[in-house]
């Protein structure tokens, strides 16, 4: 009996390793497939970049000389100093910062207010306004670019406000479009978020005697501070990287961001690809650190609403 006993436990344990080795040996091809998928592209979307810094490493004359796919020549930062300096990256560096602090800021503050209106508090035109908001995000921007610019033209005001006596080559006018432009994915993103709060929390500030006020400063926007720190990160990116609304409404050079500003270190009659390819990335350093700063919130942000409302 006992021997009988021990050969079926020893059965059961060899054929219960036999199951778990079988179930591995089932999972391996889908992970490893998996693995090799993901290194496969993120090869092919380091390449571009990995070959940018290495030409950027390389004088013209070198590689005039030698050839782009050559390792022979000198290599030094010389690049990077020249577009720097001759393309004057500090002052581009400068207006995207005043284009896109302000345009984060306030796209953030007037999409928290049109979410919190569609989301908790009932009335009449909740579904009919989110829906127009979010219409706005199916047109391209290159439809609309010709009756913007006429209408900015045609906008006119003081030349105490705007030295071209309209809404053209100021920086505050590609603030106000990108605003406009980035309102209605972020209001439809605050809104499935915030319908996905508990709704006795205002009910209770209701009952407390909290006005509509009181209900969005303290109660619901506490609350997803998470979701602005996503979206604020998104929304960094798209606007300091917007190179279309820039070069269509700004005609003076030292108005433009640095993503339109590298067009000046493009030659006359040839372009230095060396020296462009240092320009851009020195163009991608704030970007970067903003994105190693708020990763969290970025990948956050590449999901966020998905599973909500």
């Amino acid at each position: 009996m006992t021997a009988t006993t021990g050969t079926a436990v020893r059965a059961d344990a060899k054929d219960g390793a036999d199951v778990r080795a079988g179930a591995r040996g089932r999972r391996r091809p889908s992970h490893w497939g998996t693995y090799l998928f993901l290194t496969v592209m993120a090869v092919m979307w380091l390449i571009p970049l990995a070959w940018s810094f290495y030409t950027s490493l390389r004088p013209k004359a070198d590689t005039d000389k030698y050839g782009y796919f050559s390792i022979a020549g000198t290599y030094n930062i010389q690049n990077y100093i020249d577009a720097w300096t001759q393309g004057g990256f500090p002052n581009y560096f400068w207006n995207s910062v005043v284009i896109t602090v302000p345009a984060v800021l306030l796209t953030l503050f007037l999409a928290s207010l049109m979410a919190f209106a569609v989301a908790r508090v009932s009335w009449k035109f909740n579904v009919t306004l989110l829906i127009a908001f979010t219409a706005g995000n199916l047109l391209p921007p290159q439809v609309l670019a010709s009756p913007i610019f006429v209408a900015f033209k045609l906008f006119k005001l003081p030349y105490s406000v705007s030295d071209s006596g309209s809404l053209l080559n100021q920086l505050y006018s590609v603030a106000a479009i990108n605003i406009a432009f980035q309102l209605g994915f972020c209001t439809f993103v605050l809104s499935n978020y915030m319908k996905a709060l508990p709704g006795e929390l205002t009910e209770a500030a209701r009952v407390d005697g909290a006005g509509i006020w009181t209900q969005y400063a303290r109660v619901v926007m506490p609350l997803t501070r998470p979701a602005l720190a996503a979206l604020g990160t998104l929304e960094v990116i798209f606007i300091y990287n917007d190179f279309f609304w820039a070069l269509l409404l700004v005609q003076k050079g030292d108005r433009l961001p640095i993503t339109s500003g590298l067009n000046n270190l493009n030659g006359q009659f040839s372009t230095n690809y060396s020296l462009l390819g240092a320009g851009a990335l020195l163009s991608a350093v704030p970007v970067l650190i903003v994105y190693l700063v708020l990763q969290r919130q970025f990948v956050a942000g590449l999901t966020l609403g998905a599973n909500k409302g």
